[in-house]
């Protein structure tokens, strides 16, 4: 049964009018008068399963919508979009001396729960340092095994890779310590921080240094990653070379610089089990940003008990 059956003649009728209205004096796209008209279609329908016209909305009766709208799997993106449309319709009805009140104005949508942020499997991590371009380009592989191994051993941000110089200086955003295994870098809001280099990254770096100066012809660059012109290796550049090599590599996901963040994160409160830790080498300023990784953290472990407990799995779904 079509809903715009049940709905009164007077309710269609100012929905047409609000919508001659977007389309005459506010040159609304016909894309986009068409969304409203099923927004408001549904709003009528809602209206007139709740025995009241649309100038009696009140309240009450939207929260329950978008509770309905809710528990029937509409996302909070969704919701929110609906009550956007709802609430312009009853602000002009408010300035048309229709409605005292707009029943839609202090009502939100669901929060929409954050998405996990993706990491790697430790597999597929070794699988995305280990592999090697073509013999024939050893100064990119070389640079590019150290990014990767960098990012994943360290938990740096790629603005603070990119930030990275050869040396300290004063002038110097960040820098690698070799001897003592340490980088150093600025985060975000200016605050510096420590953080150790594991023992395969600095080797990847040793290796890169060997050759990272014989693309420099008679300039110079203080930067730690440069291109093959000698400038400071850019974000969007690491970026690129990162989603290059996991295709290559032959990983399903594309691979980007907070993957190996996440990831190094992930691997790392999975083997130590201290958030505070990581909090303090991911430099975050809150916990409860690092807590999102005992998310992931206890994902992992329902993977492992759903693959490998005997009573996790329905009868009959269990291999013979």
């Amino acid at each position: 049964m079509d809903p715009a059956a049940a709905i009164d003649d007077p309710g269609l009728a100012l929905i047409e009018r609000y919508l001659a209205h977007g389309r005459v004096e506010k040159r609304l796209a016909s894309r986009t008068l068409e969304l409203y008209a099923l927004d408001l279609n549904k709003l009528a329908a809602f209206a007139a399963a709740a025995g009241v016209g649309l100038l009696q909305v009140q309240n009450h009766h939207v929260r329950r919508w978008v509770a309905q709208m809710h528990a029937q799997g509409r996302s909070g993106r969704g919701i929110a979009l609906i009550l956007s449309g709802w609430r312009g319709f009853y602000t002009w009805l408010g300035r048309s001396g229709l409605v005292s009140s707009n029943p839609v104005q202090d009502v939100r949508a669901p929060k929409a729960g954050k998405p996990l942020p993706k990491a790697l499997g430790v597999d597929e991590a070794m699988k995305l340092a280990d592999f090697e371009e073509s013999p024939d380009a050893p100064w990119f592989n070389a640079r590019d095994t150290a990014i990767v191994e960098l990012l994943y051993s360290s938990g740096l941000r790629v603005s603070e890779l990119t930030g990275l110089d050869v040396v300290a200086s004063p002038k110097a955003l960040g820098w690698i310590d070799l001897q003592a295994g340490d980088a150093h870098v600025l985060g975000k809001g200016g605050k510096r921080r420590s953080v150790p280099v594991g023992a395969q990254a600095l080797d990847a770096l040793h290796q890169w240094l060997a050759l990272r100066d014989s693309v420099l012809t008679g300039s110079s660059s203080s930067a730690l990653f440069i291109g093959q012109h000698g400038t400071r290796l850019t974000a969007q550049s690491v970026w690129q070379r990162l989603r290059r090599r996991g295709l290559q590599a032959g990983l399903a996901a594309p691979v980007h610089p907070h993957m190996l963040r996440h990831s190094f994160a992930s691997h790392v409160l999975q083997s130590s089990s201290d958030l505070r830790a990581v909090q303090e080498l991911l430099g975050h300023a809150n916990i409860s940003t690092t807590q999102v990784y005992t998310r992931l953290d206890f994902q992992h472990l329902a993977r492992a008990y759903d693959a490998a407990h005997p009573r996790a799995r329905l009868k009959g779904s269990a291999k013979p």
